[in-house]
């Protein structure tokens, strides 16, 4: 009588999707992930060349060779167009979950898309307006 309540538990234990014992599997393929990152990294740090030289010490810019003050002001324009690239990347990828999902979503959902990307065409010729991507020198 006890092994079968024993393993009738089991049996709801494992069908039961949201219980911890589901997560098990996970936390086990985060262990050995974890594990493997730092034996790679040990086994590379004991491993891996120590000649500490000036030559290899010294700042390596893309192969061409320092000049001058690396805290010299840039123009904000630079910083502008980061921004705004990153700003209007992210918006561009919440089209991405409309795409796969469109015929389940419906009407509804191509109206609140529609609402969006007027919301984004928007912002976009608000920036136009506001003169953000003209270069003048």
């Amino acid at each position: 009588m006890d092994s079968f309540l024993l393993q009738a538990n089991t049996v709801s234990a494992a069908s039961n999707v949201n219980s911890s014992y589901s997560y098990f599997p996970i936390g086990i393929q985060l262990l050995f992930a974890l594990g493997f990152v730092v034996l790679v990294l040990g086994v590379t740090h004991l491993l891996g060349p120590k000649r500490r030289t000036a030559e290899k010490l010294r700042n390596f810019e893309s192969g061409i060779a320092s000049v001058g003050n690396a805290r010299q002001p840039m123009a904000i324009k630079y910083f502008l167009v980061a921004i705004l690239f990153v700003l209007f990347d992210v918006e561009v990828i919440f089209f991405y979950p409309y795409a796969v999902n469109f015929r389940a979503l419906g009407w509804g959902g191509f109206s609140e898309v529609l609402l969006f990307a007027g919301f984004f065409l928007a912002g976009f010729v608000y920036i136009i307006k506001k003169g953000a991507l003209h270069w003048e020198d």
